[in-house]
């Protein structure tokens, strides 16, 4: 079984996605790391995100070992991953990967969750639950500004709004893939729901879009 959770940047898509794999005992796999890795990888290459030959060559020779890169979180990390997720070849390089995850999840897990911008639309359209989180731009950059602060990070409310629109207007516009909601998709606004609120409706709908088995292993 694949499920696809999708939404903007601070929606709370990577927390629901990690807890639901862990709830149902699927593999997870955080698409947008792979895009970061690529950023972080093109930047510290003293490289531009945004030029297309030198973003497809790293996410071409793209190793697990950068996916723990210490500044994948970084906000001028998190910057780039949205200049190089625009490119065609680099979608194209990491689509692959990020199927053959969801088809074959690793460790013989009887299914496996993804969350990213265009799962339910272009990765796995054929994903038996899609859920497309979203919230308000404001309260989208209250939680990034609050988690900036946590790892010790300067930032200001106000400039962490403006790139936080920014960046939904490149994700939103971008002719690769854009960022949108599924037809068939069940769309969930956390603006004003807790993380437990917001996992108990996602379980839901996912449990119900479960073919008749055994129970889920409690966690």
């Amino acid at each position: 079984m694949i499920v696809a959770v999708d939404g903007p940047s601070g929606a709370g898509k990577g927390t629901l996605a990690r807890r639901l794999a862990e709830r149902l005992n699927f593999a997870y796999l955080d698409t947008g790391a792979l895009y970061r890795a690529v950023a972080s990888r093109v930047l510290s290459e003293g490289g531009n995100p945004a030029d297309e030959k030198t973003a497809t060559a790293v996410a071409r020779a793209l190793v697990p070992a950068d996916m723990a890169r210490a500044d994948l979180r970084s906000e001028t990390t998190s910057q780039g991953a949205s200049k190089v997720a625009a490119l065609i070849p680099v979608r194209q390089a990491l689509l692959d990967f990020q199927r053959s995850f969801a088809t074959l999840p690793p460790g013989n897990k009887e299914g496996a969750v993804l969350d990213g911008r265009d799962i339910g639309t272009v990765v796995c359209p054929e994903a038996e639950a899609k859920l497309f989180l979203t919230a308000s731009a404001e309260e989208r950059a209250r939680r990034r500004h609050k988690e900036l602060l946590d790892r010790g990070e300067k930032a200001i409310y106000a400039r962490v709004l403006e790139e936080m629109r920014e960046r939904d207007r490149r994700d939103s516009e971008r002719s690769a893939a854009p960022l949108v909601a599924a037809e068939d998709a069940v769309l969930l606004d956390t603006t004003d729901l807790s993380i437990e609120a917001v996992f108990e409706k996602a379980l839901a709908v996912v449990l119900s879009r479960m073919e008749p088995r055994e129970p889920a292993r409690r966690t």
